[in-house]
C-alpha cells in the first residue's frame, strides 16, 4: 500500500481567490483536479448550477468543469448578468454543438451523417446553425419534422448534461474522428495553430467535437428551444444542410 500511495505521487494545492456574493474568499483546491465547479459547491448548490462561465484572473474564460491549472482569482459570469454577452456566445455555441449532436441521433441508420462545423458564434442573427451532409437527396423538412427534431433537441437538455472540455492529441482526435472526413482534413490545420499542437475537444453525455470554446456550465441551462429550418446549401460539397435553431436561456 505504502509502495502505491508514492507511485500516485503528492496532490499539489493551489489557492483559489473567489470574487463575488455572497462574500470573497479564498479556497485550496487541487492543481489540475478542482474546477470552478468545485469551487461553486463550495459557495453554494445555487452558484454552482446557475454559472455559466468562469473568469479567471479577472479577463481569462474558462469552462466551469475545466481543471484549474495555478494560483489564480476567480469570479462567476450568468446569463442573467447586466452584460451578458461572453455569456451569449458561449450559450449560442452549446446551442450549435448540441445541434451536431441532435443531427448525429435523429436518424435512422440508413441515412449517413456527417458534421461538417458550426459558424462561430452571432449574436445579432438570433439564431444557432451546423452545417451537416446527409444523404438525403433533396430533403425539405416539414412542419412536423420540425417539431420533431426541436422535442429531441429538448430531450437532450433535459438529461442535464455537463460540458467537459478535453485537450488531446492529433493522433488520438484522428482516431476519434475517423469516420467523418470533414473533422479529419480539419484537424491538422487547427493542431498547427493550437498551443502545444492540441486539439481541444468537447464531450456532453456520448457526443464529441472539435471546438475552441468555451461552453456553458451544463444543458440544463437552456431554456426554451425550438429548430425552425433545415436548408440544403448551395455549396460544392454534395448534400450540405444548414441546421438552424432559436433558444432562450431557462
Amino acid at each position: 500500500v505504502k509502495r502505491q500511495k508514492e507511485s500516485v505521487g503528492r496532490i499539489e494545492k493551489i489557492s483559489v481567490e473567489y470574487k463575488g456574493t455572497p462574500k470573497d474568499e479564498t479556497f485550496i483546491m487541487n492543481k489540475q483536479i478542482s474546477t470552478p465547479y468545485h469551487v461553486a459547491q463550495h459557495i453554494s448548490e445555487f452558484v454552482a448550477q446557475k454559472a455559466a462561465l468562469a473568469l479567471i484572473d479577472g479577463h481569462k474564460l474558462w469552462d466551469v468543469h475545466r481543471p484549474l491549472e495555478a494560483d489564480c482569482s476567480l469570479s462567476f459570469l450568468h446569463l442573467t448578468d447586466a452584460e451578458p454577452h461572453l455569456t451569449n456566445k458561449a450559450y449560442w455555441r452549446s446551442c450549435s454543438f448540441l445541434l451536431g449532436a441532435l443531427a448525429e441521433t435523429c436518424f435512422k441508420d440508413d441515412v449517413q451523417c456527417h458534421l461538417h462545423s458550426f459558424p462561430s458564434p452571432n449574436v445579432k442573427s438570433g439564431s444557432f446553425v451546423y452545417d451537416v451532409q446527409l444523404s438525403l437527396g433533396d430533403w425539405v423538412p416539414n412542419k412536423s419534422e420540425l417539431r420533431i427534431l426541436s422535442a429531441e433537441y429538448v430531450k437532450i437538455c433535459r438529461q442535464h448534461l455537463p460540458f467537459h472540455r478535453l485537450d488531446v492529441n492529433p493522433e488520438v482526435a484522428e482516431e476519434i474522428f475517423s469516420y467523418n472526413p470533414f473533422k479529419s482534413s480539419q484537424i491538422p490545420d487547427i493542431a498547427s495553430n493550437s498551443p502545444g499542437n492540441k486539439i481541444t475537444l468537447y464531450r456532453v453525455g456520448d457526443h464529441l467535437d472539435i471546438s475552441r470554446g468555451p461552453m456553458i456550465n451544463n444543458t440544463k441551462l437552456l431554456g426554451r428551444t425550438s429548430i425552425t429550418a433545415v436548408h440544403k446549401l448551395d455549396s460544392e460539397l454534395e448534400n450540405m444542410y444548414r441546421f438552424q435553431g432559436v433558444s432562450i436561456p431557462a
